[in-house]
């Protein structure tokens, strides 16, 4: 009976790992083939600290929407609680802040990288800048991870939760021991999107910082 039993677990044992293992690898592929096969997309996301800031208070969640067209041109929108927009037209980033009216430019250059940002809108080569790993199923998505493998960066790993190809979850890890969740929802692979979509229109009487 006892032999019986042993043999019995760990069979089970076996398939359950067998599952694992076919599950993480479909994280990296589904991965792969969404990087390969997108070219642009739009949604929305709800972006939430899981830990602490240093002064013990927990942010509220953002929400917000935002498009992207590969490489390198996007726009990341910001509704609640505050107005701010990320967006980049392929040369220059832009960083307008509703309520100080106030835009901040920089050259868009390498300025991906490593970035979380580069995992959505950067180029197809992603494992120049990370190092990706499968990290197994866990809330109905089959999670993996990125790691940068350069040290300038803010991140030290950037978790992708996929389910049907497509990314549902991101989770970002800092140096400085903060944990950020974004869900994505409403994904829409590969819209028609203008010839002027990224092209960024400056408010009026705004502050201007180039950087």
């Amino acid at each position: 009976m006892t032999k019986k039993l042993n043999l019995t677990t760990l069979i089970a044992a076996s398939t359950l790992a067998l599952l694992a293992n076919t599950a993480s690898a479909a994280a990296l592929d589904q991965f792969k083939s969404f990087v390969a096969g997108t070219k642009s997309a739009r949604g929305d996301f709800i972006q939430t600290q899981l830990r602490k800031s240093s002064t013990g208070k927990v942010a509220p969640p953002s929400t917000g929407t935002f498009v992207f067209a590969r490489p390198g041109k996007f726009i990341w929108t910001y509704q609640k609680p505050y107005e701010q927009v990320l967006q980049a037209d392929g040369d220059t980033l832009y960083l307008y802040d509703k309520d100080l009216n106030q835009v901040t430019t920089r050259k868009l250059g390498n300025a991906l990288g490593s970035s979380p940002a580069a995992i959505l809108f950067g180029s197809n080569d992603l494992e120049k800048n990370f190092s990706l790993a499968e990290a197994g199923t866990r809330d109905g998505l089959e999670w993996l991870t990125a790691t940068p493998k350069t040290k300038d960066t803010t991140f030290e790993q950037i978790g992708i939760g996929l389910k049907d190809g497509v990314p549902q979850a991101m989770e970002l890890k800092d140096n400085f021991g903060q944990t950020t969740l974004l869900k994505f929802t409403s994904f829409q692979r590969n819209p028609a999107l203008g010839a002027t979509a990224f092209r960024f229109e400056m408010p009026k009487g705004v502050e201007v910082s180039h950087q």
